[in-house]
């Protein structure tokens, strides 16, 4: 979700990926609203794993293709309840996760048997603002959208010098 799904590889044979800004401050407003926010990715590169400790997410889990083993160890880990995690996925590997969590989203691009089997579909495409659009879809349901949007409006010390 947080890229495109395209796989770029440098004349190293490094793997390249694009991270959408705004799904970043997404991730970061969420974390001041006091989520928790998580990767969990069949795949693993090191620019993912550069991003993750960049937003200081909470949970990064990579290279595992099993998510349902790997969502089981999250939550055993976090002593979460799987109705209190909202999980987004894209493909037929993340079917499991999705349907033991209680809230479940989709990007527009994912496969049409995750489209067809989530909570909600998002109206953007991975690494396209989708995780910035389900977040402040959260948000919003928990009324803490205008109170962290506020936080932008308020006026600075300096305004006006």
């Amino acid at each position: 979700m947080l890229t495109e799904g395209l796989l770029l590889y440098g004349p190293a044979g490094e793997e390249l990926k694009a991270f959408h800004v705004r799904d970043g401050l997404a991730l970061r407003l969420a974390r001041e609203a006091g989520l928790k926010v998580g990767i969990l990715s069949g795949r693993g590169s090191a620019a993912l794993a550069t991003r993750a400790r960049e937003l200081e997410l909470d949970a990064v889990i990579l290279e595992r293709s099993d998510k349902a083993a790997a969502f089981t160890e999250f939550l055993a880990a976090h002593r979460a309840d799987p109705n209190r995690v909202a999980y987004a996925g894209d493909d037929l590997l993340d079917l499991p996760v999705l349907a033991r969590c209680g809230l479940s989203f989709a990007p527009a691009d994912a496969v049409a048997d995750v489209r067809e089997r989530v909570h909600r579909l998002l109206a953007n495409a991975g690494g396209r603002e989708a995780v910035r659009e389900m977040i402040e879809a959260v948000l919003r349901a928990r009324g803490d959208w205008d109170r962290l949007v506020a936080s932008w409006l308020a006026p600075t010390a300096s305004a006006g010098s």
